[in-house]
């Protein structure tokens, strides 16, 4: 019985996981994401979509936007290049504007130091370069 109920629970996280993956990441992103699992990366990809998505961005202390730019400092932190490009453009679908992104980065820089930030305000100026190519072109 009780591995029926966690296996639901699982199911439902993943099932909101990838409805909020989805609403923040587009759904171009999230396809391009899962089609590129193989057998040996798609556990992963239902650990970020069940845990990531599913318990963390599902909660209702913050706001989606503030979740979006604290995701950004912390990938400028970890200067995460990939990561954070998607989530600059998940911020900018949350309706953050440049200017929230630029301040976060700059913040981040003095706490995380002047490399992290360069190699994050590289990353956020190409996925805001994009992001504005797609709205004029749309």
């Amino acid at each position: 019985m009780e591995c029926t109920e966690t296996v639901s629970t699982e199911q439902d996280k993943y099932t909101s996981g990838i409805t909020v993956r989805r609403e923040v990441m587009g759904d171009a992103f999230v396809d391009k994401a899962l089609d590129a699992a193989t057998d040996f990366t798609q556990p992963l990809q239902d650990l970020v979509t069940r845990n990531a998505w599913g318990e963390t961005w599902v909660r209702k202390g913050i706001d989606r936007k503030t979740r979006s730019l604290v995701t950004i400092a912390t990938l400028a932190a970890l200067k995460a290049s990939t990561e954070l490009k998607g989530h600059v453009r998940g911020a900018l679908r949350n309706g953050c504007t440049i200017e929230e992104i630029q301040e976060v980065l700059l913040h981040s820089t003095v706490y995380c130091g002047m490399p992290s930030g360069v190699e994050a305000f590289r990353s956020a100026k190409e996925a805001i370069e994009a992001w504005q190519a797609e709205s004029e072109n749309s």
